[in-house]
């Protein structure tokens, strides 16, 4: 989304198999962007024999380890999608009292668009900046050391784009010509194992 990180109401970092997401929401916590950091998320199958305790568990102990104290931290451990993230994020902070304008998104590189077009849609009335580890493309798929998995998720990230605007589930985000032919290329290639089952047939 190229953002510039600013000062905002709390940070919300959202869980996935990337334990470099806490590290990134530990940075603009000692960079003082966000107070306060929510962690949100459950577990996958992606991350239920990495992370057997849950995202949100393994992300605090990464938080604390690096400096952030224990009462800038607010867990949500049930969501188990983008938009559980911020719908879950938002009754937490509601039900703690803590007076939100803006929120500081903070995700995998290849998510930021995806957690920003989920968040404005789910809490419009809020300013949404996202931020992520700065790292060229190389340096990010050599610090997972998962090309495959990489590139499935950012294979279903964009399937997401292309259909989940119709649903109600993200605001609208304009796919480029070229991105959506790569989209197809990767998809005839087998990167299909994130996609929407209904896609994933098709393809």
């Amino acid at each position: 989304m190229h953002h510039e990180p600013r000062l905002c109401s709390v940070a919300i970092a959202l869980g996935s198999h990337d334990l470099g997401v806490a590290d990134s929401a530990a940075d603009m916590y000692h960079r003082s962007f966000g107070p306060l950091i929510v962690i949100a998320s459950a577990t996958s199958r992606t991350t239920e024999a990495k992370m057997p305790r849950g995202e949100a568990a393994h992300y605090r102990d990464r938080a604390l380890e690096l400096g952030v104290p224990d009462s800038a931290i607010l867990v949500e451990p049930r969501a188990r999608n983008t938009g559980e993230n911020i719908t879950f994020s938002r009754e937490l902070l509601e039900v703690a009292g803590v007076d939100v304008t803006s929120v500081l998104l903070v995700s995998k590189p290849y998510e930021e668009r995806r957690a920003y077009a989920t968040a404005r849609k789910i809490w419009p009335s809020v300013e949404f900046t996202c931020a992520s580890a700065q790292r060229t493309f190389d340096e990010y798929m050599a610090s997972i050391q998962d090309e495959h998995l990489v590139i499935d998720m950012t294979v279903g990230a964009l399937q997401r784009f292309l259909i989940y605007p119709k649903q109600g589930l993200m605001t609208h985000q304009e796919v480029p010509p070229a991105v959506a032919a790569a989209y197809k290329h990767l998809c005839s290639g087998g990167f299909t194992s994130r996609l929407v089952p209904c896609e994933a047939q098709a393809n």
